[in-house]
């Protein structure tokens, strides 16, 4: 299937290392060209260098903190003057810290609503315009919490879900342009992020990580962790042609973990 993507200009945010490097590697191999953004300038050398090599789409890159409105002004300004267009925004943020609560301090629950939904909402604003001219797609990578809450990650379960209540409505708001947006949440993709919460996980139970991650398999019935190539294909379907006609929704790439219909 060609899923026309040569050609189209994309901006994941997020994306030098982990899921967000995924995306950029399959939108990539499919001729797009991806803008890839970090706060680690170092990785993000490395990883343009390796998504290079995988098809004909253009690699660039910007150092960004999500968190500034002056870096995302710049981010979607390099977009702009690099490929003079944009078609894809995939929004990605790294997960808030694990804990309950009482655990979390008002700090704590700043710190995530600034990385984990107004990121995404001050990306999208910037973005439009360029949107606007072409029709597009916005992608936004939750998680598995939007379907069921995941124990010892409230703020996770808080604003994740929150993605889900802005997708749903750009989705109805930005149909005149014929622009798409969806909400994809993973679930144990084999991610530093998992190993992360795993290793939390492990320390607060007194289990050695095998355990944890034994316990962690049972729950799924494919029995294993998802690959990052595998949800990485999935998102570049929803972001190109082949995908004309499903917009509002919320997926869920987990194995079968989540039960709830």
């Amino acid at each position: 299937m060609d899923l026309g993507l040569k050609g189209k200009a994309a901006l994941v945010a997020a994306s030098s290392q982990g899921l967000g490097k995924a995306v950029a590697k399959q939108l990539v191999m499919e001729g797009a060209d991806v803008l890839i953004t970090s706060r680690n300038e170092e990785k993000l050398q490395a990883a343009k260098e390796e998504l290079s090599a995988y098809g004909t789409g253009k690699v660039a890159y910007i150092r960004a903190d999500i968190t500034h409105p002056e870096d995302i002004r710049a981010m979607v300004q390099k977009a702009r003057d690099t490929f003079g267009r944009l078609d894809i925004l995939v929004n990605n943020a790294g997960g808030p810290p694990a804990g309950s609560f009482e655990d979390m301090a008002d700090e704590d629950w700043q710190k995530s609503f600034e990385l984990n939904l107004l990121s995404y909402i001050r990306i999208i604003r910037e973005a439009l315009p360029l949107l606007k001219k072409n029709g597009g797609r916005i992608i936004n990578i939750a998680s598995s919490s939007i379907k069921e809450p995941i124990p010892g990650l409230i703020l996770s379960n808080t604003f994740r879900t929150g993605i889900v209540g802005l997708s749903k409505t750009l989705a109805e708001e930005f149909a005149p342009y014929q622009i798409l947006v969806n909400t994809v949440g993973p679930g144990r993709i084999a991610t530093d992020r998992i190993v992360h919460l795993d290793k939390v996980t492990a320390e607060k139970t007194g289990k050695s990580m095998e355990e944890v991650q034994a316990k962690e398999l049972e729950s799924i019935p494919l029995g294993r962790y998802g690959e990052p190539d595998e949800f990485g294909k999935f998102v570049a379907f929803l972001a190109s042609e082949a995908n004309s006609y499903v917009t509002g929704s919320s997926f869920l790439i987990d194995g079968g973990k989540v039960k709830s219909i």
